[in-house]
């Protein structure tokens, strides 16, 4: 098996984690097992008592498949361990319930589902939960005196693209005894390295750009081996693992990986600047446009801008909803990160169950158009933005 995390990310995305089977396969085979048998009690309490590493029942995640995916992941963020989870959702509730039961702070904007868990389902569990807008930092050091024990938020994020300082906000979580804790499924491993800016763990929706192709629903948390055994018997017993054929198919995705993201990098950044000179248009949010708030910051903790563009076109809502509906290439859908690329309004989908006032508060308007940038010819999406916006 290869271990080393000493060779290249294109490498340890394809070779990190990965068993050679008794017939030579070069990919870990899909063990759809859902339990495994011993020659011994001696052996089984080996590993149920943690002796012994090993195989024993699918749903705690004692999967050779699942296995293997971890350790291919916890390469990727060159964390020492990693979790699978049958969903980003998945991987952020377990994260929350273990590591954030004595208080959370999430900065910034996130996902409308994140948002609705933080601000609306935890506070039911008896959770302290705070809700910072990105100028709001200045509380940050008062809710951290105060108690709160786990920092989090989304850099680059969901829709806005604000980048957040994340060796900064460490320091910050770090003076008081917090932990911190970065959704990267914007970035990517390949764009940014939360754990080498102190970061305490690094969670990720692995449904997009680590999946890549719009066929799984997939999760990952990454960090610490003593931070995740804590996280691990949440996952067992809400029944978060995700099945060996997804991971498995995640498996594949990461191989990949370097080379979609690289590329999607390079048509986001043109299709950005090509919205940016186009007269509709009245703003473009991306972190690799010179113009974009938060671009000194991305430049110095990325080392890629990121698949993801918001744009915001004259008028309102409706005229938005009329240029997406005018799209061809671009498919009108949910989700992100797909080798296909994908358009939605923030407004409809993503933070439609925030409120009017909410959504203002924290910029997001009605005539935002978020775009995932695929895999196609990025000249043809430039092409294909330009009619609709006619």
């Amino acid at each position: 098996m290869f271990q080393s995390d000493e060779r290249g990310l294109s490498t340890r995305c394809i070779h990190a984690g990965e068993l050679t089977d008794a017939h030579g396969s070069p990919h870990t085979p899909i063990y759809n097992t859902t339990t495994f048998a011993f020659p011994s009690t001696a052996a089984i309490l080996d590993v149920v008592e943690g002796r012994k590493a090993g195989s024993l029942y699918t749903r705690y995640g004692l999967n050779p498949t699942v296995q293997a995916l971890e350790q291919k992941l916890a390469s990727l963020e060159g964390a020492e361990a990693a979790l699978a989870f049958a969903s980003g959702m998945a991987a952020e509730s377990a994260l929350f319930l273990a590591q954030g039961r004595e208080g959370i702070v999430c900065i910034g904007d996130a996902y409308g589902g994140t948002l609705e868990l933080i601000g609306q389902q935890l506070p039911l569990l008896g959770i302290p939960t705070h809700l910072l807008l990105g100028d709001e930092l200045e509380r940050l050091d008062g809710l951290l005196a105060g108690g709160v024990r786990l920092v989090f938020f989304e850099t680059p994020s969901n829709p806005t693209l604000e980048v957040f300082d994340i060796a900064a906000l460490a320091a910050r979580a770090h003076a008081h005894g917090a932990l911190l804790a970065v959704d990267n499924t914007f970035a990517s491993p390949v764009n940014q390295q939360p754990l080498a800016l102190e970061a305490d763990l690094v969670v990720h929706s692995a449904t997009k750009y680590l999946g890549g192709h719009s066929d799984i629903t997939a999760g990952a948390l990454m960090g610490s081996k003593a931070l995740l055994d804590v996280v691990w018997p949440w996952r067992k017993n809400l029944g978060q693992t995700p099945a060996p054929e997804t991971a498995a198919l995640l498996a594949r995705s990461l191989r990949t990986l370097v080379v979609r993201v690289r590329q999607q990098n390079i048509s986001a950044l043109a299709i950005a600047r090509a919205m940016e000179a186009h007269p509709r248009v009245l703003r473009v949010l991306h972190p690799g446009l010179e113009s974009f708030p938060g671009h000194p910051l991305a430049v110095r903790q990325m080392s890629g801008f990121g698949g993801m563009l918001t744009i915001e076109v004259e008028g309102d809502g409706t005229m938005a909803a009329a240029i997406v509906d005018r799209l061809r290439l671009f498919a009108i859908a949910v989700s992100l990160g797909g080798v296909e690329s994908l358009a939605t309004q923030p407004v409809t989908t993503t933070h439609h169950g925030l409120t009017p006032e909410e959504r203002a508060r924290r910029g997001i308007s009605d005539a935002m158009i978020r775009l995932s940038v695929g895999l196609e010819d990025p000249q043809d999406l430039i092409d294909d933005l330009e009619q609709a916006l006619r």
